[in-house]
């Protein structure tokens, strides 16, 4: 950490504790003559914090009291990437209320205000300057997200009912371990108390989130990203495409897709994926516009045929 962070940082949680420090017990606390520790106050008040001083005798620095929330300590670059955070996540969803989205495009119209004046022009210029695609999923409770991480910090066992996918209910009493994100999506991994194994649960399709009394010891988990991709794979079937063309241009036209690129030595890339049906990669292949061979089980390479058949009847009729 530079020397000039860790002294404002000293400096700052010394004023936070609600003291008034005269100029000198304050530079020695710090270890730093009297004109460096005028200029560390300089800068938090360019900060954005309120540092009251009284000169001459008996003076002292104080930090003001009374703001809701002291502004945010953030460099330009941090300033525009949470700003850029809260757009992209607002971009996704229903924006029904109390959820993740609908949270964060408040929080977006919010930020502004807790950072230091210099960077408020600069925020006020990316909103005005940002717009967002929308990208539609589920839409994600920002409370239930938050109860779940207390539930995992304190480990508690949790009790809610579950929407499968083909619509049946149920009531899961979980001992909860790591949330995910993947793919628009989130889930939670957590031991199911009733089934006796480890399950990822859509945290979307939850209701009714109760955090148990009930503490539990934790248990040796699986890697959480592994082990939901691997669960999402698990009744579909494997396929390896070998593309003739670098990784670059086929790992953007399979940027929505769980893959596993190789590059090889004569410049072709291997794409192993495991796929539903055969369908699927179609549209992402034809936006390649280069020349591949397919290695797949033997329905998938016979729909692949048919449909050859059918495009190549299609041109010529």
């Amino acid at each position: 950490m530079p020397d000039v962070t860790r002294r404002m940082l000293s400096l700052l949680a010394s004023l936070q504790t609600g003291r008034s420090f005269g100029g000198g017990e304050l530079a020695a606390r710090l270890g730093v003559s009297p004109r460096t520790l005028r200029r560390d106050v300089d800068r938090l008040r360019e900060y954005g914090y309120p540092v009251e001083t009284r000169p001459g005798p008996g003076g002292h620095y104080r930090l003001t009291a009374g703001a809701v929330m002291p502004p945010l300590m953030l460099e330009d670059d941090e300033a525009i990437a949470v700003l850029l955070g809260l757009a992209a996540l607002a971009a996704t969803g229903s924006a029904d209320e109390g959820s993740v989205d609908e949270a964060a495009t408040r929080a977006y119209g919010k930020v502004e205000q807790y950072l230091p004046k210099r960077l408020r022009h600069r925020i006020a210029r990316v909103r005005s300057s940002l717009e967002t695609s929308e990208v539609r999923a589920p839409s994600t409770s920002a409370g239930d997200l938050g109860e779940l991480a207390d539930a995992i910090a304190a480990r508690q066992v949790v009790a809610f009912d579950y929407e499968r996918k083909d619509g049946t209910a149920s009531s899961r009493r979980v001992e909860p371990y790591r949330q995910v994100h993947h793919l628009q999506r989130w889930f939670l991994l957590g031991w199911d108390l009733d089934r006796g194994d480890w399950r990822v649960f859509r945290t979307d399709r939850l209701s009714g989130l109760r955090l148990s009394t009930s503490r539990f010891e934790p248990r040796p988990a699986p890697p959480a990203v592994d082990y939901l991709i691997e669960g999402i794979g698990k009744d579909r079937q494997p396929v390896v495409f070998v593309i003739e063309g670098p990784p670059g241009p086929v790992a953007e036209a399979f940027r929505h897709d769980t893959v596993e690129l190789s590059a090889l030595d004569d410049g072709r890339t291997r794409v192993a994926l495991r796929l539903d049906t055969w369908q699927w990669p179609l549209v992402t292949l034809a936006f390649l516009d280069a020349d591949f061979t397919i290695e797949a089980p033997d329905a998938f390479r016979e729909g692949f045929s048919r449909f050859a058949e059918r495009l190549r009847a299609a041109v010529h009729n």
